[in-house]
């Protein structure tokens, strides 16, 4: 499949639709899944829609225009094509991904899916077309869950911010107060690691030697976003966070990329 031109312009228009589908979902259920949440009474994940729907409709509309360049590379046999091809999946994914969980924990239908099956396809694809050592697919696929897990962990503190947020008129000096200075702050501390590890997926592709030093950054940055709220929920719940897989799956990554091995293999050296 390596330089395969007609198989990365299917691919393409294949992102082009994720795109224009990501535009059409998002902007047909907004409404339907801010308003059932506030019907049941979780204001704060109403809230919450209202911000991330929407960020995510600019990301996976851009991912798909971005597409749309990346066809006319196929088409005009450019060898830059298939790397931004599997940028613009790379963010599609994500696109595709997140807006199920609040669809669903509303009961409502999660037509995301689409968008992201065929993000998962257009990322293969682009992968197969560029011809990537499978080794760092692994890699980078590993990198992929860390990336959406982390940007998962920086959602669930905008609605935690505004549940423990407190006015000046019942402001009291306690651990709600500071749990609520932690929220605000991990949030942007998560989706700057999200994006350290969607960099890093970038720079492995290309075997950048600079590749390794972001995935220590975006490890850490999930690390440090991650488990004070992950360990913090545990006693809050009683149960397994879901703060947790992110920093978990991140602190395993940071030690493989300490290893000679991956170094070796992310910058293509014997």
């Amino acid at each position: 499949m390596k330089n395969n031109h007609k198989l990365g312009a299917f691919l393409a228009f294949i992102g082009f639709l994720a795109g224009i589908l990501t535009l059409y979902f998002l902007a047909d259920t907004y409404n339907a899944v801010i308003h059932t949440h506030f019907a049941a009474g979780q204001w704060e994940e109403s809230n919450t829609v209202r911000v991330v729907y929407a960020v995510l409709g600019w990301l996976g509309t851009a991912a798909g225009a971005m597409s749309a360049a990346v066809l006319w590379g196929f088409l005009k046999k450019q060898s830059w094509a298939w790397f931004w091809g599997a940028v613009s999946a790379t963010i599609l994914l994500l696109a595709g991904f997140f807006p199920m969980i609040p669809a669903a924990d509303s009961g409502l239908p999660t037509p995301t899916l689409w968008v992201f099956i065929l993000a998962a396809i257009y990322w293969f694809g682009m992968l197969l077309v560029g011809d990537v050592n499978k080794k760092v697919i692994g890699l980078t696929f590993a990198a992929g869950l860390a990336y959406v897990l982390t940007f998962i962990d920086g959602v669930a503190p905008i609605s935690r911010f505004q549940t423990t947020f407190q006015t000046a008129e019942t402001f009291v000096q306690n651990t709600d107060s500071f749990w609520n200075g932690i929220y605000v702050i991990s949030q942007q501390v998560n989706w700057w690691g999200a994006a350290g590890w969607a960099i890093f997926i970038f720079a492995a592709l290309k075997q950048k030697s600079w590749a390794v030093p972001v995935g220590i950054f975006a490890a850490t940055m999930s690390i440090i976003g991650g488990y004070p709220m992950g360990i913090h929920n545990v006693f809050e719940v009683n149960r397994f966070s879901m703060f947790l897989p992110a920093p978990i799956v991140s602190s395993i990554l940071l030690v493989i990329l300490c290893l000679p091995n991956t170094q070796k293999l992310i910058t293509n050296q014997d």
